[in-house]
């Protein structure tokens, strides 16, 4: 299952978005979305879960969660 994750701090890394999602299942891909003439993050990213059942355990258990400031969106990915 994809995910979209939005409302990331600017700061955060592609390597800890991946850490907070293994924390509740396999993931497939993570991808954090990267400016190409700042490289500074955009604020979203892409996880990919191995398996339907930890997307939806990772959307209940991290949508509207704080990563600092920022009080994280998680939802189902309409991009294939």
């Amino acid at each position: 299952m994809k995910l979209i994750v939005l409302n990331l701090p600017r700061d955060f890394e592609e390597q800890s978005l991946a850490l907070l999602f293994k924390k509740i299942g396999d993931i497939k891909s993570c991808d954090l979305v990267i400016d190409k003439i700042t490289g500074i993050s955009k604020g979203f990213g892409f996880v990919e879960m191995a398996l339907a059942h930890d997307g939806e355990n990772a959307i209940n258990k991290l949508h509207g969660t704080k990563i600092g400031e920022n009080k994280i969106r998680v939802k189902a990915s309409t991009q294939i």
